[in-house]
């Protein structure tokens, strides 16, 4: 079992204020892998203190010096990718497979972006006798969640230290052990004391914390709508930058002239990806009314084919959620489907054949559902698909855009043209066409109840400058 109970403040791994420990399970087996401590405001305080110490002389550093250093911890990380996968898939349930293809080369990715951003970009510019610069915000406290852990830190941290910013990390409580990788990466790699810093804790407490800590400049926050209101309201008194990446419901509308049978397959495994534990998971599935039968069939048999198991396994497609919490909401979720009147096609509740122990969720398609179904309504976070039918296609869109979320959407169409015309009527912060997977050069957020602000790309960047106007820098 791993022993992670200390902090890592102002370059040093150090105890807390006061003992809490928790334990890390692993979901498959629902056993022990490791311990954390859960801090506390006095945690808080000491590493907001040593991030407010090392701001100035980090933000004044060089252009080079940032990409050096940046450049350094790709270096270590690599060095260290396999064990990254290892812990992720052991802490929150990723199949191995997914772990080492996608969860942790994700955080590699936003550090190579990050540093061809660098690389280029203009950190003033003159407009007539008016010079703009664009300044690090300060100290950032950032706030992930456990569902791509290692994605949600790596795209803040990236970013924030080629601006200039120092930094206080809450990962998610759930699965923390892979944010303790990454200090000791950060730690190898010779970023500064001070800059970097991690605090264990849970929301109500630590993060709460730093969502109104005086000394914190900006709040970068992914989690759910719920606990994205939680910190925005924290830290509103005092006047502080927040940014949130929350929830989503994401349609995904298969339009007439699609592929029936192929998008319908793909939206599947989109869908069940992670074990459906994503935000822009396409959770809702559009089809058109007249060809419900078949879309109902091929759904059927792309879920049909989901191996659900040990993420250690080889041959797995999904293992199992990550917490008792978060399957006990996916089993009230299904149970409210059943109870609606919703048409249950496969999977259901309870887990799958001959698993006793472990998280494991059956990989669920409702047909036949209704936009103000609860199950069409609530993010589900879990493998379980809903498929709406739709009159025409201004339907589609209406029922697309009839959600309290706006993070993604998804448009499948042989005709290139027209899924990018149903695209710009879409009121979502990213759509996919075709199954396009994302890119991180783009922009990441969403509309509405889905937050504010971007990651990722040039625009996540920039959420950690200011921009000063020096009025009178030429003569007139």
């Amino acid at each position: 079992m791993k022993d992670c109970r200390k902090f890592y403040i102002n370059g040093a791994w150090v105890p807390p204020a006061q003992a809490h420990d928790f334990e890390v399970l692993n979901p498959a087996t629902e056993k022990p892998i490791g311990v954390i401590s859960l801090g506390t405001k006095a945690d808080v305080d000491k590493a907001v203190a040593a991030a407010r110490a090392a701001f100035e002389a980090f933000a004044e550093t060089s252009r080079e010096e940032r990409l050096a250093l940046l450049g350094k911890i790709v270096e270590v990380y690599v060095s260290r990718l396999e064990e990254f996968a290892e812990t992720i898939a052991l802490e929150m349930g990723a199949p191995l497979w997914l772990a080492k293809a996608a969860q942790a080369p994700s955080a590699l990715g936003h550090l190579m972006t990050t540093i061809e951003i660098l690389k280029d970009y203009q950190f003033e510019e003159k407009k007539g006798t008016t010079l703009l610069r664009r300044e690090p915000v300060g100290v950032c406290g950032m706030i992930t969640p456990w569902n791509w852990p290692i994605n949600q830190i790596a795209c803040k941290v990236a970013p924030a230290l080629a601006a200039g910013c120092t930094m206080v990390l809450k990962p998610s409580e759930i699965a923390p052990l892979c944010a303790h990788l990454f200090a000791e990466v950060l730690d190898q790699a010779g970023v500064p004391a001070g800059v970097f810093n991690l605090v264990d804790g849970d929301g109500p407490t630590v993060g709460q914390a730093i969502a109104s800590h005086p000394g914190v400049d900006m709040v970068s926050f992914t989690g759910s709508t719920r606990g994205g209101i939680a910190v925005a309201t924290a830290g509103a008194p005092t006047v502080k930058r927040v940014t949130q990446e929350l929830g989503g419901k994401s349609a995904n509308i298969i339009l007439e002239d699609a592929d029936l049978a192929a998008a319908v397959a793909g939206g599947v495994q989109a869908c069940f990806q992670n074990s459906g534990q994503s935000c822009n998971a396409p959770t809702r599935m559009l089809v058109p009314q007249a060809r419900m039968p078949e879309a109902i069939a091929a759904a059927k048999a792309a879920a049909e084919k989901v191996r659900v198991g040990d993420p250690m396994a080889e041959g797995m497609t999904i293992g199992p959620v990550v917490s008792k919490a978060q399957y006990d909401k996916i089993q009230g979720l299904i149970k409210k489907g059943i109870d609606e009147g919703a048409e249950l096609v496969t999977g259901g509740l309870g887990r799958p054949e001959g698993f006793d122990a472990g998280y494991f969720v059956r990989p669920t398609v409702f047909a036949k559902v209704r936009n103000d179904m609860t199950i069409a309504r609530e993010e589900i976070f879990g493998p379980v698909l809903s498929i709406l039918g739709y009159k025409d296609e201004e339907d589609a869109v209406r029922i697309a855009n009839d959600t309290d979320y706006g993070l993604s959407g998804y448009v499948s169409s042989q005709d290139l043209d027209h899924a990018r015309l149903v695209a710009r009527r879409l009121r979502s912060g990213n759509v996919h066409l075709n199954g396009a997977q994302p890119d991180f050069k783009g922009a990441f957020g969403g509309y509405k109840q889905s937050g504010n602000g971007r990651e990722w790309g040039e625009h996540g960047f920039e959420e950690f400058l200011e921009i000063k106007s020096v009025f009178g820098y030429e003569a007139a």
